[in-house]
């Protein structure tokens, strides 16, 4: 799991997501230890993400062209993946102008688990992105445009690829001014 994340506005809404994806291969025991390092903060660059790999014996392959938001119809969709050993879980951001959407997709079986309405940063990741998001939202955000939301968002994604390696340098960011009907996307993807 990496990192996206939202501001769903009165004036549209904007989305940007890492383009990391990290495989992991190994024992499982290992595997957790390394993903508990990872996600927590403590492993940095990309540099330690490999050394410490080889140091407990985890096979990793880590590509940054996997594109985790998109816009279809004014929806803007994004969505992270959580491995816990064979078991698979997505969580799917839905924004539009003025609402979002959180739904949970476990054995292809979606689920909405939150709403809400406008002026809300939405960030789903793991503990270490949420964690910077949430600091550069409280210590940057005072309100504003649309523009401003997606300056926050920049900094966001700018600050946590330099705090983890669980996220990419490179990012997508998407936009809309629609407000889309987001119960047929949620439902069209269900």
């Amino acid at each position: 799991m990496t990192l996206v994340i939202a501001f769903i506005g009165n004036q549209g809404a904007v989305m940007a997501g890492d383009m990391r994806e990290i495989a992991f291969g190994g024992d499982d025991a290992r595997i957790e230890e390394l993903e508990r390092e990872l996600y927590s903060g403590a492993i940095t660059t990309d540099d330690d993400l490999r050394r410490r790999a080889g140091e407990i014996g985890v096979e990793i392959r880590v590509r940054d062209d996997k594109a985790k938001v998109s816009q279809q119809g004014g929806v803007l969709i994004g969505e992270v993946t959580e491995t816990d050993g064979e078991k698979v879980a997505k969580k799917r951001l839905y924004a539009t102008r003025g609402s979002y959407a959180i739904a949970e997709i476990i054995d292809s079986r979606q689920r909405v688990m939150q709403r809400g309405r406008a002026s809300n940063f939405v960030v789903l990741g793991n503990d270490i992105t949420k964690q910077i998001a949430n600091q550069c939202i409280r210590g940057a955000w005072e309100g504003g445009t649309l523009q401003d939301a997606i300056r926050i968002i920049m900094l966001i994604m700018q600050a946590a690829a330099g705090m983890t390696a669980s996220v990419s340098r490179t990012f997508v960011l998407v936009h809309t001014d629609l407000a889309a009907n987001l119960a047929d996307a949620v439902h069209k993807d269900g």
